[in-house]
């Protein structure tokens, strides 16, 4: 598969090989220089947070808390 360098010195991945890697707007790559070859490698840059976040993001811990509260209240 050949790819074409732009002026500003930008490439495209092809889309086929970007889902097999999951790669998508903002991923990060490391490039690295190999025996006079370019090295691509993903680097998984995901923080802790932004993680989380995305695993709890249908949740809403506000509404959890206050029905907790609500209970703790009655209770009393």
């Amino acid at each position: 598969m050949l790819v074409k360098l732009s002026s500003k010195g930008q490439l495209v991945i092809p889309k086929n090989i970007r889902e097999n890697l999951g790669l998508r707007t903002g991923s990060q790559l490391r490039v690295r220089l190999v025996n006079d070859k370019i090295v691509l490698e993903p680097i998984d840059a995901v923080s802790a947070i932004d993680a989380l976040y995305a695993k709890y993001s249908d949740d809403d811990f506000l509404q959890d808390l206050e029905r907790e509260h609500r209970k703790e209240l009655d209770n009393d």
